[in-house]
């Protein structure tokens, strides 16, 4: 059995305003309460796990939890501004209900082309795999052996989580990704790549 590394990966919190569909891209949203308490909730979660480093997005609903869960086990986290969520361009902040009232064209086309379409001022999914993946990359390379907390945003987890399966980028939303959920990929040494939880 080769070497493997196993990532952790969590999604952040709730954060203020849930509950109404909206992009918040890279927004620096807070949380709520109940989306920090959701962290404190996590740490008994890991079944005996040794982390031996911890990553975060470096917006406040990554950070927080990145703090309460590496204070846990012990390790100070590092913040990486390239696991920040999709930039969502001018439609930031903006209600899923006021981007088809404002913006209904290209609401559609972003539909009907998810990889490829960037919203004004923003990025695409190829953008944030291109600034995602190599994070990840250097993590499992790090980290030969061991295991690693990562924080990280919906978009962000499923583009990992899609690499990690081989499946497209297209099937963005075929994985739900809850607030503050956990999946665990093991990468082996050989290249091989096992998603041993999803959306947990």
């Amino acid at each position: 059995m080769t070497p493997k590394t196993r990532i952790y990966l969590i999604r952040h919190g709730e954060v203020v305003g849930a509950g109404i569909p909206r992009y918040n891209g890279h927004a620096d949203v807070g949380l709520t309460e109940r989306g920090v308490a959701q962290y404190h909730e996590l740490k008994g979660r890991f079944d005996g796990a040794r982390i031996a480093a911890c990553y975060t997005s470096d917006l406040t609903r990554c950070t927080t939890g990145a703090g309460i869960l590496g204070g846990h086990f012990g390790v100070e986290p590092v913040r990486e501004t390239n696991l920040r969520e999709l930039n969502i361009g001018i439609w930031e902040g903006m209600t899923w209900q006021e981007l088809m009232a404002t913006y209904p064209v290209e609401w559609q086309a972003r539909l009907d082309d998810i990889v490829h379409y960037r919203v004004t001022e923003g990025e695409n999914l190829l953008d944030l795999e291109s600034r995602v993946m190599p994070v990840i990359d250097g993590i499992v390379e790090r980290h030969r052996g061991e295991e690693v907390l990562v924080v990280g945003h919906g978009g962000v987890n499923r583009v990992i989580l899609l690499n990690a399966i081989g499946a497209p980028l297209s099937a963005l939303f075929n994985i739900e990704q809850n607030y503050a959920c956990l999946n665990i990929i093991d990468y082996y040494g050989d290249g091989k790549t096992v998603v041993k939880l999803l959306n947990g």
